[in-house]
Parts: C-alpha cells; sequence; structure tokens
C-alpha cells in the first residue's frame, strides 16, 4: 500500500477525516475556525474524560459517515526518536482502521508542549509504509494520503530535505536485502551500483581478473564455486572541498549462502538472501550522504560474492593468502563473511589511509544467541569511536552493545598450517573470535569497529519502523553518527 504526502496551504475548514494531537496544556481555542463550535464542545469533553491518561494513545471521533476525526493524546515528553515512532504508530492506524486520506493540521504540531516533530513524525510514518511486493502479480493499488494543513514557519524544508534523503537510503536498502538470490546475484548487484555515479559519487568496480591480480584470495575463494563473477565495488563520496582522509565504510556481500562443502541446514536456508545485508546498509549510507549532499569525505566499499558448492568450490582444509599477505586455513567454508571482509577491510585501509573504518556484516549467529534482535554487536579497536556510535544508535533507536576483543582471543584462531585459521574449533565466543580475526586484517593500527548485525538486518515480524521483512538498520544509525561527529 503507497503512502503519498502532500502539502496544502492556507487555514480553513476542514472536510476531510483530519487528525489532531491534545496534550494536557491544549486548547481547543488553537482549532478555531477549523472545527464548527459543536466539534469544538466534543474535543472539549474528550479533554476533560482524557487528562489522566498515562500513555499515549489513539482515538477516532465520528463526526457523521465519512468523516473522522482521529485523536493521539500525548502524555509523555517527546524527542526525534519518539516523534518517528509516533508517526510509524499513526500509519499503522490509519491504514487498519481503512482511512485512505487524513489532514493533519501542521499549526498544531508547534502548539504542543511535549513537542512531536513534524518532520519526524513523517519520516516514521513513511519507514513503516515501506512493503516490499515487487513479485506479486496480484498488486494491491489503494494508497493511503496525509495532507498537512500547513502555514509558513511550520513545515521545515531543510529537515525535510535530510530525512526524504535517509528515507530514499533505508529503503534502498530494503529493496537490495529482500530480492531473491536468483535475482541479486553478484553480477547483478555490481550493476545495480553502476547509476550512482548520477549523484556524484565515483563507483569503481573490481571483478574477479583485477581482484586476482591484485592478490585478493582471501574474497575470491569464497565466491570460486559460483558460476558468477566475485567483485569488490567501492563508492566515492567527496562532499568536502578539502583533502581530508575519508571516513571508511566496509559490507559483507554474500548474496547467497549455502555455507559451501560445509552445508547449511536446509531449513531456513532460503533467508541466507540477506547474508549481503551489511553491503547493502553501506551502499543506503553512500547513498544518503551524496542525496543530502553531505559535507564529508566517505568511502564505502563492499565484497559481492555467492558461497555455493560446485566442483570449483573451496574445500575444508584449504590454504589461501589473502591481501594483506597473510595465509588463511579454511576449516570452514561457512565462515565466509570473514574471508570476504579480511581482504575488503586491508585494500580499504590501504587504499584510501581513512580517518577511521566501520565494517558491517550478518557474520555469526553466536551474536544472536547473545543479544536476540534488540541490539547489533559492536566491537572496537577505539573506545572514542564506539562511544560515538553507541550514542548515534541510541538517538535513532538502532542500537548497539558493546562486545570484548582482547588479544588472549587471539590464540584460538592459531593455526599450525598457516597464519591463522577462520574458525575456533575450541567453542565459545563465536562473535568474539570472528572480530579478533578481523582485527588481525587492520594493518595500520586505524581506528576501526565492526558490526555483527545478524540479528537485526531481517526482521520475521515488524518492528518500531518497518513491517518485518528487511529492515534497513545500519543506514540511518551511520548517519546520525557522521552528522552529528564528523560534518
Amino acid at each position: 500500500m503507497a503512502l503519498k504526502i502532500k502539502y496544502l496551504d492556507g487555514k480553513k475548514s476542514l472536510a476531510s477525516n483530519t487528525a489532531i494531537f491534545l496534550a494536557k496544556d491544549t486548547k481547543i481555542s488553537e482549532f478555531q475556525g477549523i472545527f464548527d463550535d459543536k466539534t469544538n464542545q466534543k474535543l472539549v469533553n474528550y479533554l476533560k474524560k482524557s487528562k489522566n491518561s498515562k500513555k499515549d494513545k489513539f482515538e477516532l471521533l465520528n463526526l457523521d459517515f465519512d468523516q473522522k476525526i482521529l485523536i493521539l493524546m500525548l502524555t509523555d515528553k517527546n524527542d526525534q526518536k519518539n516523534s518517528e515512532k509516533l508517526g510509524a504508530k499513526f500509519y499503522d492506524y490509519i491504514k487498519k482502521s481503512e482511512i485512505e486520506d487524513i489532514t493533519i493540521i501542521g499549526s498544531n504540531f508547534s502548539t504542543i508542549k511535549n513537542k512531536i516533530e513534524l518532520e519526524e513524525f513523517l519520516h516514521g510514518a513513511e519507514l513503516k509504509a515501506y512493503e516490499f511486493n515487487l513479485y506479486k502479480t496480484k498488486k494491491i493499488k489503494k494508497e493511503i494520503n496525509i495532507n498537512i494543513l500547513k502555514s509558513k514557519n511550520h513545515v521545515n524544508q531543510k529537515i525535510r530535505y535530510k530525512l526524504d534523503a535517509v528515507s530514499n537510503g533505508v529503503n534502498f536498502t530494503r529493496d537490495l536485502v529482500s530480492e531473491p538470490g536468483n535475482i541479486l546475484h553478484p553480477d547483478e548487484y555490481a550493476r545495480r551500483l553502476l547509476p550512482l555515479k548520477k549523484l556524484g559519487i565515483k563507483v569503481t568496480v573490481y571483478d574477479k581478473k583485477k581482484l586476482k591480480k591484485l592478490g585478493c584470495n582471501a574474497l575470491l575463494g569464497v565466491g570460486q564455486g559460483s558460476v558468477r563473477g566475485s567483485y569488490l565495488v567501492t563508492m566515492e563520496w567527496n562532499g568536502t572541498k578539502s583533502k581530508s582522509k575519508p571516513l571508511a565504510f566496509v559490507g559483507k556481500g554474500v548474496c547467497f549462502d549455502t555455507g559451501g562443502y560445509s552445508l547449511k541446514p536446509a531449513r531456513f536456508m532460503e533467508d541466507m538472501t540477506y547474508d549481503m545485508a551489511g553491503s547493502a546498509a553501506v551502499v543506503g549510507l553512500i547513498k544518503t550522504l551524496a542525496l543530502r549532499k553531505a559535507k564529508v569525505n566517505a568511502v564505502g566499499a563492499v565484497g559481492l560474492v555467492e558461497n555455493m558448492v560446485s566442483g570449483n568450490a573451496q574445500r575444508p582444509g584449504d590454504i589461501v593468502k589473502s591481501y594483506s599477505g597473510k595465509t588463511i586455513e579454511v576449516l570452514n567454508t561457512d565462515a565466509e563473511g570473514r574471508l570476504v571482509l579480511a581482504d575488503a577491510l586491508t585494500f580499504t585501509e590501504r587504499k584510501f589511509k581513512p580517518k577511521l573504518m566501520v565494517d558491517l556484516a550478518t557474520l555469526t549467529g553466536a551474536i544472536i544467541v547473545s543479544l536476540g534482535s534488540e541490539y547489533a554487536g559492536l566491537f572496537s579497536n577505539d573506545d572514542k569511536l564506539s562511544k560515538q556510535l553507541l550514542e548515534a544508535g541510541e538517538r535513532v533507536d538502532e542500537k548497539l552493545w558493546r562486545m570484548p576483543l582482547h588479544k588472549n582471543f587471539d590464540k584460538l584462531m592459531d593455526s599450525k598450517n598457516a597464519d591463522m585459521q577462520n574458525i575456533n574449533y575450541v567453542g565459545g565466543a563465536g562473535s568474539t573470535t570472528a572480530a579478533q580475526f578481523l582485527q588481525r586484517f587492520i594493518i595500520n593500527k586505524t581506528p576501526w569497529a565492526h558490526l555483527d548485525i545478524a540479528g537485526m538486518a531481517f526482521s520475521k515480524y515488524a518492528g518500531a519502523l518497518n513491517s518485518g521483512g528487511a529492515t534497513g538498520y545500519g543506514v540511518r544509525l551511520l548517519n546520525k553518527f557522521v552528522e552529528d561527529n564528523y560534518e
């Protein structure tokens, strides 16, 4: 179901369904000239009845057969995060109530003491309205129209422009994650990144031939069992004329993961189309930065592969030499994401010499055991970077929980036959040892953070700002991180 938002000028009586927001201090006189006396009296009575309400609640007042007033009675103090959640709840409510056209009085927002920001409220509704129905032959053509009755100064166009860019980036990420593996294989994924050039992003595609020449054998080893190509794609956004070091974001893009010869169980293997969600978040972030003309230099790098079983697939026990020069004994072909990231991280660090690096990956099931679907795991070699990411996550409600890294974990990844092995055979600390493995490929002590988003990238049930399926997790978090600290 599509959502359309339209701004209407002027102040006039309303004939359509109307939404209003009331707090304990709201004066009904604010709606003078908008509603008639009879309606105003109904609102006065409602306010008296609801003054002791302990939680935000929606209620519909039926004026006549085809005209309703939707009231949201507010109780708690609101911030940006809560404004967005209220917008999402609002969308849910009007959808379930089968209201297809409703008008919001823009001036109402500026008179509420426990302030709801109109732009963030609408942003929440837009994020909640996302649906992926590309492959449904029977399309529901219904639309929900939200009209904003505004006067000057009641819509901040600058904020609206920024939030539209974020919505665009988040939904692009969701689209990528939602695509099935037969459509979004590495060849197609690399092609879909080329149009980003139109936004002023420099896109460079390193194919199998170039990667072999570079010595990215860890990444290539993962994809060698597939008939599709393997790629490393970089996306550069230069939003400032200064030659300052860029911020770097690196994503795991395993378009489908069978586990290779360390084959996954058949149950839920269909979910492995979202094993490229880390890369999609990086793509969505770079697109967002370009759309909102962010005053920052940033680079995104994504390793795109398909982990398949064939006569040419990587075997357990194979040893590969990574781009860094370090050798890896591949004891489990289903611990493949770290091999892709190993080459992508070192390549990004050497080529771009970034100020910092953040990687995102649906890396381990162990992080879901630890944190469920409430937090992504954060591992980092830098306290300042960790603090910035944690704070950004809290502000947009894409939460992180810092997990430990320690040199004592290194011995669990040491190999008798190579510099290291790709799994910890002793057992335990699966997410930490994976992060400890990745840390070995940060060669120049660049501040680095690894976000294990396995529990956050895809949801079987609806979340606060999504309707189930691909969540787009990471785009809003990292956009806020950039905006608050580096612009």
